[in-house]
Formats: structure tokens, C-alpha cells, sequence
């Protein structure tokens, strides 16, 4: 997420891949050797395949078999083979390319949410018959560290936030028992109380926090719902949403709702944030902000006017880390290049490769990516997008980037003229 977690993140190979389009490891159990590297040889030969780049960016892709082969073969359980088949991966130095187990939400949220009508998808449904992908959790983005499990973002309106749960606490037990699993520390515990043991500011906290069954094809839809809200200060009306995913069209209409119709239609500006989550956007996504169109008025025997383009016209600020990554990058992009408005934060991933999901034989899933990536003609993979208002984060002062793009939108109602519109379809 920001750059000392994203760090962190790459060392414990935790780093969440957003898919395109233009767009965990739970404890241990025991894995027989054949099947180890059943599994093994079938990501080796699927990369081999499949992978954007065929000529796998120089390396010897036979050689890295070689010199991992022996760490799946002795891996004495779903952990440890999914440390060897992620180093592995590692040497392609590539975004959108991991192995997942089904210890790890992302496993779910891929398949069953980001690319729910994929062939690896439609495959699950036929080789687990009647299996739903839905998983128990706590509604948060977490990275291993040594001194044990540092919360990275928080769901809005999830189990965590309600309990209290802030980005930069570290999690170091859970119900007394030392560690932290996003799924199998919940399995079973629906509805039911558990405790957190909570390191923050040097002190060790107790939360209570209730986990939830989640469903990965509606929960970041919902999130964002959660997130809109309205912020008064000096006089003035700041509207803020937070795209957790912008996997599909449902999330780009679900902005429109909240700004044109919704919660968001009567701000004076918008606070956009892209942090954290998955990608998938695509490039039109921004004609909210910067396609030029007649501003169609009607009126009805009432003697009301109503606007019907949706077209945002007011003040935006966008609010990116090292967490935004793939399709949202590219919105990046585009907001510094057609200067939509000022882009705050940290730059982002650099993660903008096309990827596919690979549903394998024993269940598990490889993410791969299968297709490079311009924009216009210029190539972000390894790069990102350096935003205009730099502003490193400090847990314990609070959310600063957020802090910040209010501070930048007050500044800009201050000094501008009337306020342009933001018209709505269909009222």
C-alpha cells in the first residue's frame, strides 16, 4: 500500500495483482509429495504457455524449474509449496502474476468476483459442482511482517471497521492463540465474537470483532456503497467515495448513482479515492469528467427543471498509493494528462500487465499475466504514476492523503467563481 508496506509486501510475496481487462496461507496440512509437484509442474508448464512474453524476458525458464522443483517436492504442506511455486514466479519479475491457495481472500475475490464470467470460472462451477465461493473473514488487507500481521487497508462498513480496526495496526493474536490468518483464523466463527490482539502505537489493544460470511461477487459493490459520504467544513460540501474494485461496469454505474442521483449530487467537490483493492478500470471511465457534450435541460408541467447529462463539472481530487494498481493507474494516467484534477498520494504499483486467472487441478489458482500493456505508447509496467501532491503516509497521524485532498478542494471553492454543474440522467 504505501511504499514501506509495499516493501514489506513483496518480501512475504503478498502483494495483491489487479487484474486488467482493460481490465496464505493457512496453517499447515500435510501435502504428498506426488501431488506437490503435480502442482508445481502444472504452474511451470501453464507460465510456459501462457505468459505474455514468450520468450519469458531472457531467462531460462527450465533452469528455474530446476532450482525449485526440489523445494516443491519437499514441501510438507499447501504452505510451503505455495512459497516455492511463488518464487518461482518471482523471477519473471512481473504484476498480475501469483499463485493462490484457498487459505487467501484474493483466491475468492479473483474467481468469484473480478473475472466471474471467465473460463476458470466456469471451470470451478464444473469441477466443484454446488460449491459456492463465498469465505469467512474480517474485511481486511493484511501483509506478514515479524512482528506479526500489519493491517494495510480496512473494507468500509466490514466487521473490522466496526470493530475498531485501523490501517497500521499489527495484528498478533487472535483469540489468544499467537497469529493471524485472514480465513482460517474464522472458519467457524460466523456471527461470533473473537478477539484481536492489537499492537498500535507501541501498546498491545484487545478488539472484538465479529467475522462475516462474504460473497467476493458483491462485497467491494457494497463497499463502496458504504464508503459515500459527505464531509462539511468551512461552509463547503466535500463528497467522498472510495473504488475498492473497478473489476466491471457495475462499479463505474455505481459512481454515477452516488454523484448524479445519490448520496454524492448535491457535494461542492469529490475526493475519488482508488487506493488499495483491485483494478480493472477502463480509460472511458473518466469521461464522467472530461467528455464535451450539450447540457440537455427538460421541464415537466410542475415547472421543475431537470438536467440530463452526467457529466461532473465541479472540483475532483484523486487519492492513489502503492496499492493502486492495472486499470486504475491508467485513470491516473489520464487525470494528470487531461488535468481532471490533481492526483495525491504515493506513486502507484506499477502493476499494469493484463492478467488471466488459471484454475488448476487440485483447486488452487494461478494469476498470470498475458498481455503487455501501452498507454499511450508509453509502458507503466514497473513504473506507475507519480502523483502531483506527494504525501507519504503516517499511521498514527491519521489518514494525511485524505486530509490533504480536502485541504485542496477547500483551497479550490475558495478561490473559484460559481460552481459548475453536475447533471443528472433520468430524474
Amino acid at each position: 500500500m504505501f511504499s514501506t508496506v509495499a516493501r514489506r509486501q513483496r518480501r512475504a510475496v503478498v502483494a495483491v495483482a489487479l487484474s486488467l481487462v482493460l481490465l496464505g496461507a493457512g496453517p499447515a496440512s500435510a501435502q504428498p509429495p506426488s501431488a506437490s509437484l503435480s502442482t508445481f509442474e502444472e504452474v511451470w508448464q501453464t507460465v510456459k504457455d501462457h505468459f505474455y512474453d514468450p520468450k519469458l524476458g531472457g531467462i531460462d525458464w527450465r533452469a528455474i524449474r530446476e532450482k525449485y522443483r526440489e523445494q516443491a517436492a519437499l514441501a510438507a504442506s499447501g504452505e510451503q509449496l505455495a512459497g516455492a511455486i511463488n518464487r518461482m514466479l518471482l523471477e519473471l519479475h512481473a504484476s498480475h502474476t501469483r499463485y493462490y491457495t484457498r487459505q487467501e481472500p484474493a483466491f475468492y475475490q479473483l474467481l468469484g468476483g473480478v473475472f466471474r464470467s471467465s473460463p476458470a470460472w466456469r471451470k470451478f462451477k464444473k469441477q466443484f459442482p454446488g460449491e459456492e465461493l463465498s469465505y469467512t473473514e474480517i474485511g481486511v488487507f493484511t501483509s506478514k511482517e515479524e512482528t506479526g500481521t500489519l493491517v494495510t487497508a480496512v473494507l468500509d462498513d466490514s466487521p473490522a471497521r466496526k470493530a475498531g480496526l485501523q490501517v497500521g495496526d499489527v495484528i498478533v493474536a487472535v483469540d489468544g492463540e499467537p497469529g493471524f490468518e485472514p480465513i482460517d483464523s474464522f472458519k467457524g466463527k460466523v456471527a461470533k465474537p473473537v478477539v484481536l490482539s492489537v499492537r498500535r502505537t507501541g501498546k498491545i489493544a484487545k478488539l472484538t470483532v465479529v467475522p462475516k460470511n462474504y460473497d467476493p461477487a458483491t462485497m467491494f459493490l457494497d463497499a463502496m456503497r458504504d464508503s459515500a459520504e459527505l464531509i462539511e467544513q468551512d461552509g463547503k460540501t466535500i463528497g467522498y467515495i472510495h473504488v475498492w474494485s473497478y473489476a466491471g461496469e457495475q462499479y463505474q454505474q455505481l459512481l454515477k448513482k452516488e454523484l448524479f442521483s445519490g448520496k454524492l449530487q448535491r457535494a461542492d467537490a469529490l475526493i475519488l479515492d482508488l487506493r488499495n483493492g483491485w483494478g480493472g478500470a477502463s480509460p472511458e471511465y473518466l469521461n464522467i469528467f472530461t467528455a464535451q457534450q450539450p447540457a440537455l435541460t427538460i421541464q415537466s408541467r410542475d415547472g421543475k427543471p431537470a438536467n440530463l447529462t452526467e457529466l461532473w463539472k465541479k472540483p475532483v481530487v484523486l487519492l492513489v498509493n502503492e496499492q493502486t494498481r492495472s486499470g486504475k493507474e491508467i485513470l491516473a494516467y489520464g487525470f494528470k494528462k487531461y488535468a481532471i484534477g490533481p492526483v495525491i498520494g504515493t506513486r502507484t504499483a506499477g502493476a499494469v500487465l493484463a492478467g488471466s486467472p488459471f484454475l488448476l487441478k487440485d483447486g488452487s489458482l494461478l494469476y498470470l499475466a498475458v498481455a503487455n500493456v501501452w498507454v499511450d505508447g508509453e509502458r507503466l509496467e514497473g513504473t506507475g504514476v507519480t502523483p502531483d501532491i506527494e504525501v507519504p503516509p503516517d499511521f498514527e497521524r491519521g489518514d494525511l492523503q485524505k486530509q490533504k485532498a480536502i485541504e485542496v478542494l477547500l483551497g479550490k471553492l475558495a478561490t473559484a467563481g460559481p460552481a459548475g454543474g453536475s447533471y443528472n440522467l433520468g430524474q
